[in-house]
């Protein structure tokens, strides 16, 4: 207990923490309050160290952690990542990546003030509503159009807005879970509806929806299975029969789907994907969708429908907390745009330019790397992979890429051990670098990689491999 208590002793104050030299560069940069505040963290992390080694650490270890926990609120958390994991719409590095002509065109509109809430030709309060709605309108054949903060909202508000405290019919084929645990039967618990499940995992037939309608029932519910597919032994309702279905029950039915092509798209990993303008011409009469993940814009949900629905839909006091922001709107109407011209949309949507890029430039890329990592004393060779769209979408599509594979030591412990430590330090890096680890190997997918970026990756895996390699036995 006394080496504990003369331990305690040995921690300098507050004030002579401020007072030390160390510290004044810090306190002349960022101010008293968020040192003082470091210290004091700072110094509660040592006496719970003392607890456990009835030792006082030196001056200078306490002054470096200070210094770091102060440096630490001062660096942004949100950060640029080198995605070469050869996912396109990676979940963890924010789905829909934003080319730099995207961000460019939509900065005019939100560099200092816009016409956010105003109308410009009346010079009378407007509404955010009619912002990205004429061109998602035109592009997907909707009669109206309601955007809110995500996908999961626009779900959750159709079906309360239509269904709560009654029933709601839906394929057990289709109860989906999406990342973050979106699932189906919890948004209709949460939205307080009733949920009729039909069918069954495989086999789900027109007319189980149509003996399980009662007195209660008040919406049907088709839910694309975007991010999954069950083969083999199967049976769905296709969007037409159960539309048809709706109307001769006069029940609106909703089509979630999800992953938010707004049309056909002429590239074979594209074949088989429902469109939202496809969903809304066999009948539905409200279809949601991501804005994130195919269409290549923001994270947003869209509600297109009918007009009569969608207007219901506006008077309901839940949109306020759902509604998006300017720089959604601006970055949603921008890529919508895109879609205006084939040419533009393979250039700056991101997702379909990685769609569109021909093997032989991928290989060419994968090269350049290669040759950046020889003249920097690495090992490596090029082997053939399989990117993925990813972000719950297309699960049953691969796109044909290559990978840089990094080569070490002459043993699979070695190289395993190498390929571990490697990975973490590239994340650990000032510009990160999301690689892939497989099968004790560390390698670079080239799909998801821009040529411009190809030596900035570079210079990350030389800098990662200078240090893994004083930890690592060769």
């Amino acid at each position: 207990m006394s080496g504990r208590k003369e331990a305690y002793k040995g921690l300098p104050g507050v004030d002579r923490l401020l007072a030390s030299s160390e510290l004044q560069p810090l306190l002349s940069r960022f101010g008293k309050e968020l040192v003082t505040f470091a210290i004091r963290q700072t110094l509660d992390h040592f006496r719970l160290e003392i607890n456990k080694t009835h030792q006082s650490p030196d001056l200078g270890s306490i002054i470096k952690k200070v210094a770091n926990l102060v440096q630490a609120f001062g660096t942004r958390n949100l950060k640029k990542v080198y995605n070469a994991s050869g996912v396109i719409l990676h979940t963890n590095l924010g789905r829909a990546p934003f080319s730099y002509e995207m961000l460019m065109e939509s900065f005019d509109a939100l560099q200092g003030y816009n016409n956010l809430e105003f109308d410009l030709k009346t010079a009378t309060r407007g509404s955010r509503n009619s912002h990205a709605s004429s061109i998602l309108k035109f592009l997907t054949g909707a009669e109206d159009i309601l955007i809110v903060n995500n996908a999961a909202a626009a779900v959750m508000m159709v079906l309360r807005t239509f269904a709560k405290n009654r029933e709601v019919i839906v394929s057990r084929g289709e109860l989906i879970e999406i990342g973050g645990s979106f699932r189906i039967p919890d948004i209709m618990a949460a939205s307080d509806c009733i949920m009729v499940e039909v069918g069954t995992t495989n086999k789900t037939r027109l007319s189980d929806y149509e003996k399980n309608i009662t007195a209660q029932t008040a919406l049907l519910f088709k839910a694309h299975k975007s991010n999954y597919v069950i083969k083999g032994f199967t049976e769905e309702v296709s969007a037409e029969d159960l539309a048809r279905l709706g109307k001769k029950h006069n029940l609106p039915v909703l089509y979630d789907l999800g992953s938010g092509l707004l049309r056909k798209v002429d590239h074979p990993s594209l074949e088989g994907e429902p469109d939202v303008k496809q969903a809304l011409a066999s009948g539905a009469d409200l279809v949601c969708f991501s804005g994130d993940k195919l269409l290549g814009g923001p994270q947003a949900g869209i509600i297109a429908g009918k007009k009569e629905l969608i207007e219901k839909l506006r008077k309901e006091p839940m949109l306020r907390a759902l509604r998006v922001c300017k720089t959604t709107l601006a970055l949603l109407e921008t890529a919508c745009t895109y879609y205006l011209d084939e040419e533009e949309l393979k250039s700056k949507n991101l997702i379909f330019k990685a769609f569109h890029r021909e093997k032989a430039e991928i290989h060419t890329a994968a090269e350049t790397l290669q040759s950046f990592l020889t003249r920097h004393g690495i090992d490596s060779e090029i082997a053939p992979s399989t990117g993925q769209c990813g972000g719950g979408s297309l699960p049953d599509s691969g796109i044909e890429s290559y990978a840089v594979v990094i080569r070490f030591g002459k043993s699979n412990k070695e190289s395993s051990a190498y390929a571990e430590k490697m990975y973490i330090q590239l994340l650990a890096q000032e510009k990160p670098v999301l690689g892939i680890l497989r099968k004790g190997k560390i390698l670079f997918d080239m799909l998801t990689v821009d040529p411009l970026e190809i030596e900035m990756i570079g210079q990350m895996i030389a800098e990662a491999n200078r240090k893994v390699c004083g930890t690592v036995i060769q």
